[in-house]
């Protein structure tokens, strides 16, 4: 059974103790594909050297993620095209709007997730979508760019059944994780009305644990849980589950 996290930060400094060793649980537990979204220039070189320590498992995206949209958004911008030029990635991400840290910075972030929605065209990349209280300005920026370039990954997908349905209409599958598991998650209550054909699989780690870890570091083997509770909605076996995300992901990530 391969199962495929198409959203994990193995890169961040809260797995700086023990990233070898959390690595090769989730392999252990069948985890043997990880895509990994790009924050700022910053951390290019880690996701570089994780990289090159697991070439047969790890794949990298670029981007610049919407809360690191500041002043220098431009040169910033720069640094994604450049690495672009330079060499195979397999997204542009994470990117997008997010509006809960800082509403100020909307008029930069907008252009930013625009600009780098037209970079994933050029190179016919898919994009992996931040979105936090913005599901309204996503879905405007999205919809001045929809056309049959436009596809990738809706990630942490926490909205409504019909946001579901908006997303899907931009060829979006819907990342789920540890929301999922969660009591107020909400979205586990309209999920079976949602093909599996438009779901990939994703923890967000270090963040947003599934329970029954919800509160500590969250790490890839943790999506086994995730898989569960999955099957558990959609009454279907772990491995369909495992099979049926993992070609998704096959699709939007063409490899």
């Amino acid at each position: 059974m391969v199962i495929t996290d198409t959203h994990t930060h193995l890169y961040s400094e809260a797995f700086d103790e023990d990233r070898h060793e959390m690595i090769n649980r989730a392999i252990k537990k069948g985890v043997t594909r990880f895509f990994i979204p790009a924050i700022d220039s910053t951390y290019t070189e880690a996701m570089l050297k994780l990289e090159s320590d697991y070439p047969e498992n790890i794949f990298l995206m670029i981007g610049l993620h919407p809360t690191h949209v500041k002043e220098d958004y431009e040169e910033e911008l720069l640094h994604v095209e450049e690495m672009l030029k330079k060499r195979q990635f397999y997204a542009v991400g994470e990117i997008g709007i997010d509006l809960y840290w800082d509403k100020t910075t909307l008029g930069i972030q907008q252009k930013a997730f625009k600009h780098q929605i037209q970079l994933a065209k050029k190179y016919r990349l898919p994009i992996v979508i931040h979105c936090r209280e913005a599901f309204n300005e996503i879905f405007e920026v999205l919809e001045t760019e929809k056309d049959e370039n436009l596809f990738g990954i809706f990630h942490c997908f926490t909205g409504t059944l019909e946001q579901a349905h908006q997303a899907i209409s931009y060829n979006m599958k819907l990342g789920i994780g540890g929301v999922v598991t969660f009591k107020n998650g909400k979205i586990d209550k309209f999920l079976n009305q949602i093909g599996l054909k438009h779901i990939v699989l994703e923890t967000d780690a270090p963040y947003l644990s599934p329970v029954p870890y919800r509160g500590k570091r969250n790490e890839s083997a943790y999506i086994v849980n995730v898989l569960e509770k999955l099957s558990n909605i959609y009454h279907t076996s772990v491995e369909d589950i495992a099979e049926i995300t993992t070609q998704n992901s096959k699709d939007i990530f063409k490899i």
